[in-house]
């Protein structure tokens, strides 16, 4: 034990390891969506840097360009939003427009989750076409209601631990953050993970920015769209989402500024024409099971930072106070 609690350390400090902490299923605990962020160029950079810096609801921030010059290309800030319970989505995004100096945004929630993950690594050298034996599961999305109680345990629980932190009686300090007897704390902690609102204990690797030893997990980031007949976006999903190379794939309604895209999916891989050769592979697995591509198109991630959003009612309404904002008008 002690000797993997120091290898994990090392490799946290030196930045192999991004992060170590408790995972949640956030798509249960508060409303969210990826939003495209329409903002002129000259405004591009600051925009990114006001989302990573000031918002702690953005987790996922990208500049994205495209292959091919579409509508939707002037969408290049990318970020995803997890908005807690109670507050609005339109009236956070209003506000952060006028702070980045956003020309537009569009929300775009999932309806339906098919593929969900990280896993860069085991990734590598996989064949494009590669997927599982039958189609991947549908989650819904739908927002579980704590208590004040178990919001205090949940933040404990999912707050990153720095190396020094990282001890065999790991949630006794966590407990004693929470205000609870170590006991009660487990016991609230199981609990969540029989609701599906935690996930793993979970190392997370550094994906995108070189480590100290100059290497990198990934180099290029794709969302991959897909506009399919309506009635076909389960199926379609559920095949998109069975290819191993896809970390997440959504039903997400992307409108007529994005050709009515309505499955979206995300790839990772240290190679472009690779990446390009798994998604034709797709292509190709949906027209042979008879489900029509009205529209397809690739946007490919540049500068980006990844941070995990902030879920917490009492972390949104000390935020609106830092930042002048009344929190009763964000309300939903």
């Amino acid at each position: 034990m002690s000797e993997v609690i120091t290898r994990i350390q090392a490799m946290l400090r030196a930045g192999t390891i991004r992060r170590v902490r408790q995972t949640l299923l956030a798509t249960n605990l508060a409303q969210g969506a990826l939003v495209a962020w329409q903002v002129p160029q000259e405004r591009l950079d600051a925009a990114f840097e006001y989302m990573v810096e000031r918002d702690p609801f953005s987790g996922h921030v990208v500049i994205r360009t495209t292959d091919t010059a579409t509508a939707g290309a002037r969408y290049r800030l990318w970020t995803t939003l997890k908005v807690p319970q109670g507050f609005s989505m339109t009236r956070h995004c209003e506000f952060l427009a006028r702070q980045a100096g956003a020309e537009r945004f569009l929300l775009l929630p999932a309806k339906k989750l098919f593929t969900l993950g990280v896993g860069h690594v085991r990734r590598r050298g996989l064949e494009p076409g590669s997927r599982a034996e039958v189609p991947a599961d549908v989650t819904d999305v739908a927002v579980t209601e704590l208590n004040e109680s178990e919001w205090r345990v949940l933040i404990a629980l999912k707050r990153e631990f720095a190396p020094e932190e990282l001890v065999p009686d790991l949630w006794a300090a966590r407990a004693r953050e929470a205000g609870v007897p170590l006991e009660d704390f487990l016991a609230k902690a199981q609990d969540l993970e029989r609701r599906n609102i935690v996930g793993r204990f979970s190392t997370f690797l550094e994906h995108v920015k070189a480590t100290a030893g100059g290497e990198r997990v990934t180099r290029f980031n794709a969302l991959f769209h897909w506009a399919v007949p309506p009635g076909r976006e389960i199926d379609a999903g559920r095949e998109v989402g069975r290819h191993h190379i896809m970390t997440h794939a959504y039903w997400r309604e992307g409108g007529p500024e994005f050709h009515h895209v309505n499955i979206m999916g995300v790839a990772h891989g240290t190679d472009k024409p690779l990446l390009l050769a798994h998604k034709a592979a797709i292509d190709r697995h949906l027209l042979e099971g008879g489900i029509p591509l009205l529209y397809t198109n690739v946007f490919w991630g540049g500068r980006s930072e990844i941070k995990p959003s902030e879920i917490s009612p009492l972390a949104y309404r000390d935020w609106c106070t830092s930042a002048g904002i009344d929190s009763e008008s964000m309300r939903a």
